[in-house]
């Protein structure tokens, strides 16, 4: 059974994912620390469970979720793994994030990339890959299909969706990524956001405005 312990983190407060099993293994998914105190949250929380840290997952690429890349590889030896299709968006981060007076330690690049579909593995655990671009151009989510929840980075919120006026995001492609490849899921499916509170796969369908 997988344990999901959530972190908000940074300027935007947004959602970084420890995910573990009985095994002690973990999986970090979208680092966004931004401060040593923020980083030092995140460290306790691993050592004080005795958790050995093995994947390095980003669903994107934007700013706040990578904040915290180069600090997991430089404390566990984690390079990220996500789409290829978000190497030029990590590529262009740091330009980015310096017009918006933020600090930003470079992220090491991917040696392994994810692919559209298939499987992630960590301890006897293992997140399915869900391909949904249009809040960023390969964007990826992680559902656990034993346990019936999916880490879904900023593709689907608590009654909301993604932005899509960032470069490479297409309103369009959003909502039909929400509709063919995140709705086809169990309706008590939780979904863990990128930012916000977890909704449901069925309380989206019903209620959130922006998919009527």
């Amino acid at each position: 059974m997988i344990s999901i312990k959530g972190f908000t983190f940074n300027p935007v407060a947004e959602n970084t994912y420890v995910l573990f099993d009985e095994t002690g293994e973990c999986t970090i998914i979208d680092p966004g620390m931004y401060n040593a105190s923020e980083q030092n949250q995140l460290v306790n929380f691993i050592r004080e469970n005795r958790l050995r840290p093995v994947l390095l997952l980003n669903t994107h690429c934007h700013y706040d979720h990578i904040f915290g890349n180069k600090f997991v590889y430089d404390n566990w030896g984690l390079k990220p793994q996500f789409h290829k299709g978000e190497l030029p968006m990590l590529q262009a981060m740091p330009s980015y994030i310096a017009m918006q007076g933020l600090q930003y330690e470079l992220s090491p690049e991917p040696e392994v990339f994810l692919p559209e579909q298939g499987k992630v593995s960590f301890g006897n655990s293992a997140l399915e890959l869900i391909f949904a671009p249009g809040h960023s151009p390969a964007h990826l989510c992680f559902y656990g299909r034993e346990d019936n929840f999916l880490i879904g980075g900023d593709v689907l919120f608590y009654n909301s969706i993604g932005r899509t006026d960032l470069p490479g995001g297409s309103h369009t492609q959003l909502i039909s990524s929400i509709r063919n490849n995140l709705f086809v899921l169990p309706d008590d499916c939780e979904v863990f956001p990128g930012h916000g509170q977890p909704t449901s796969i069925g309380l989206e369908k019903q209620y959130n405005p922006f998919l009527k």
